[in-house]
């Protein structure tokens, strides 16, 4: 008899990204998978690729306490009649509403998947109610997954919870990554098509919000410009309006010839693919799974010191670190520019690395072995 996991999420645009080929390995070992989350097109599309339930429940990203209480009793009615193994919540709010309804519910197994520390870069009366949400999710969760040992750390110094509930799958991650699908190949046709022939390519793949350090890196290529007269900066990712950038940043955005702003797109491989460097000067990750993809696509890596950031690159290995601010960032960019060879080595230590510690089968046995034996 096949065992049966409900994952619950908020936003099904993740889904992809924290499951996958993790669904049919699942079903391979006995398990049937479940998964909770906001309605849309993205949850449609997914379980029908995977042949799996999906259950639409509006769970929103901020707090809104009828919507959340009309969503916690959803939540408690379909573990109740289900009658899950286990029940896994990810990110603030799904695992906060889930865990809540499956200790209710009387669930042995309830697993808390800390994909960041949310609060970190909040302020005042709202970083104090979010310090107590987590800590309530804590305890009613029976183990925690942290996505990256910093997480981890900072979880446990910040006494969210005890020690004793805490994991984390090798050295890090929720999935790992599909290697095989992250591999470097020709970029010739691309770089033409974008007009990045002959350059030095700069890349950031993400949303383009504040927390991320999009500000500093755009005042730094300010200095890198002018330094370097074939630089370009290659922006992928979309413009959001929580912790949305100032207007003056969106307009370098948009209108620097040296910056060529792609947007939204559904596949990001051929995008790195037309980078010499990657850089993700963020104030604050889970685990930068982006970081991941570019190692994987042998580029050297340019990120911070920050939570989740730090455990992303093996230092002068695989990449280096930057403060956040520009003439760190610009520093650093100039370094890799400067060196080539080191670019190269960096870019194929990376490889290597993730392929030993993130490929996807790696993580997906400690997910059968730690949280659902």
């Amino acid at each position: 008899m096949r065992r049966k996991i409900l994952q619950v999420v908020n936003i099904p645009f993740v889904l992809p990204y924290y499951f996958g080929d993790q669904i049919e390995f699942l079903r391979d070992h006995n398990y049937e998978v479940t998964i909770a989350c906001s309605p849309g097109p993205d949850l449609v599309k997914f379980c029908e690729k995977y042949g799996i339930r999906g259950v639409g429940i509006d769970i929103l990203r901020k707090i809104d306490v009828f919507a959340d209480i009309k969503a916690l009793i959803k939540l408690y009615s379909l573990i109740r009649r289900e009658k899950f193994d286990f029940v896994i919540g990810h990110t603030p709010k799904g695992a906060l509403l889930s865990m809540l309804a499956a200790k209710l519910a009387g669930v042995e197994n309830r697993i808390y998947m800390r994909h960041g520390i949310v609060y970190q870069t909040s302020k005042g009366l709202r970083k104090y109610m979010m310090i107590m949400l987590e800590k309530l999710t804590s305890i009613c969760a029976t183990r925690i997954v942290s996505v990256s040992r910093s997480v981890e750390d900072y979880a446990i110094k910040s006494n969210l919870n005890p020690k004793g509930k805490s994991i984390i799958f090798n050295k890090g991650t929720c999935n790992g990554l599909d290697v095989n699908r992250f591999t470097k190949a020709n970029s010739d046709n691309l770089r033409c098509n974008l007009g990045l022939e002959g350059c030095f390519v700069v890349g950031y793949v993400g949303r383009l919000v504040n927390d991320k350090g999009i500000g500093e890196l755009i005042e730094a290529w300010s200095l890198i410009k002018s330094t370097v007269p074939n630089a370009k900066l290659l922006l992928v990712g979309p413009f959001e309006e929580r912790d949305s950038l100032p207007d003056h940043t969106k307009k370098a955005i948009l209108e620097d010839s040296t910056i060529k702003y792609i947007g939204l797109v559904d596949d990001t491989v051929e995008f790195y693919n037309a980078m010499d460097v990657f850089i993700l000067p963020s104030y604050r990750e889970g685990f930068p799974t982006v970081v991941l993809e570019a190692s994987a696509m042998q580029l050297p890596i340019i990120t911070t010191k920050s939570t989740g950031c730090v455990d992303s690159i093996v230092e002068h290995r695989t990449g280096v670190f930057t403060a956040i601010d520009s003439e760190s960032i610009a520093e650093q960019i100039l370094f890799y520019y400067k060196n080539p060879d080191i670019r190269t080595e960096h870019g194929e230590n990376g490889r290597k690395w993730v392929i030993d510690n993130f490929d996807q089968k790696v993580v997906w046995h400690c997910i059968l072995t730690e949280i659902l034996q």
